[in-house]
């Protein structure tokens, strides 16, 4: 189409048809055939840039497991697929949901346990794409002198509420016999952890990719460690491409779009890696040899493999399995009433037909 190349308005290089002379006039059959063709095409443009000005909103946050989609952007690979997408970027990840309830964005990149929360809030939100799963990537950083969970106790742990730290946090408490009672939460974003215990704030801090390098790395590495990470909960923190309900209906071409544009950045990172590092670099704001470590603390799930999220597994990288041990730890901590059938938090059918072609 017209529209996946056009830079800037064309419609000054058509001819209005205010502006016809006397001899179309005088000619009133080739006039009107003239009059149809140009405002035609007139409609068509103006509705091809129309759609090319507004962005589709995507709302994220700067972590290691959304490269594909940063390579994507810096290289405007969405518009191959005729469309102008703009990456939000919040710093606290809890604010995403409630933007993309409001329609301030259309989609949103999650984890797994935001979407169960929101759907059992009524709220009709699906992972339409599976991302990927964090390796080590998020994880429970404490001082040398805390080595295990039951450590934890009494002491102060720093942490963002209603994110996927709060709920490695959750699950690591209970699979150690403890609740977040036994703890005192004290409520700051992923970024502001390593300042905090830097200070001596707190001891334990729950945070992601790329704080989390600047903790255990505080120091020469002899201030800080990780207690606790992703890597002892496999599939549990799974971040997912979510939209609502009403805007896949109503646009599955824009979502299908986006999922290609995503696979095309994937595909450049393996092709380019040295190039990709750079540019994701650039995008979270560290060096590409910093980007190379942190991937190995997240695993991006290939289109080949996608289709096992969706399928029912007692395996926690299927979201039937970890949903219930997701929604059994929301519900524990009053976050949630009800767990949500995991059907009603899934819509597969974008991933089913990327299969086929």
């Amino acid at each position: 189409m017209l529209c996946m190349t056009l830079t800037e308005s064309p419609v000054a290089a058509v001819p209005a048809p205010a502006s016809t002379s006397l001899r179309f006039q005088s000619q009133s059959g080739s006039f009107s055939t003239l009059r149809k063709i140009v405002v035609g095409a007139l409609l068509a443009l103006t509705a091809c840039v129309s759609f090319a000005a507004t962005p589709l909103n995507i709302g994220t946050v700067v972590w290691i497991g959304y490269g594909p989609f940063y390579v994507a952007d810096a290289l405007n690979m969405f518009k191959k697929y005729g469309l102008a997408v703009k990456l939000q970027v919040f710093s606290d990840p809890a604010l995403i949901p409630a933007a993309l309830a409001s329609g301030s964005v259309q989609g949103a990149m999650l984890t797994y346990d935001q979407v169960i929360g929101q759907v059992a809030k009524g709220l009709a939100q699906k992972v339409v794409m599976p991302i990927d799963y964090s390796n080590g990537g998020d994880a429970i950083v404490g001082a040398q002198s805390i080595t295990k969970i039951s450590d934890f106790k009494g002491k102060k742990v720093g942490f963002n509420p209603l994110s996927p730290s709060d709920f490695l946090l959750a699950y690591a408490l209970k699979t150690n016999g403890l609740s977040d009672k036994d703890v005192t939460p004290v409520n700051m974003t992923p970024e502001a952890v390593p300042a905090a215990m830097a200070s001596g704030q707190m001891p334990i801090g729950v945070t992601y990719e790329p704080a989390l390098s600047q903790i255990v790395g505080q120091g020469g590495g002899k201030k800080f460690h990780v207690v606790f990470s992703s890597k002892n909960a496999p599939g549990l923190i799974a971040d997912v491409l979510v939209f609502n309900d009403k805007f896949i209906k109503s646009n599955p071409k824009e979502i299908d779009g986006v999922m290609r544009a995503y696979l095309d950045g994937a595909a450049y990172m393996k092709a380019k890696p040295d190039e990709a590092a750079k540019i994701i670099g650039k995008f979270m704001g560290v060096t590409g040899k910093e980007v190379k470590e942190q991937m190995s603390g997240v695993y991006n799930i290939p289109l080949n493999e996608m289709p096992k999220a969706y399928m029912k597994s007692k395996d926690t990288t299927s979201y039937f399995a970890s949903g219930e041990i997701i929604g059994g730890i929301l519900k524990s901590k009053g976050q949630i009433d009800t767990i949500p059938a995991t059907e009603s938090t899934i819509d597969a059918q974008f991933v089913t037909a990327l299969q086929k072609k």
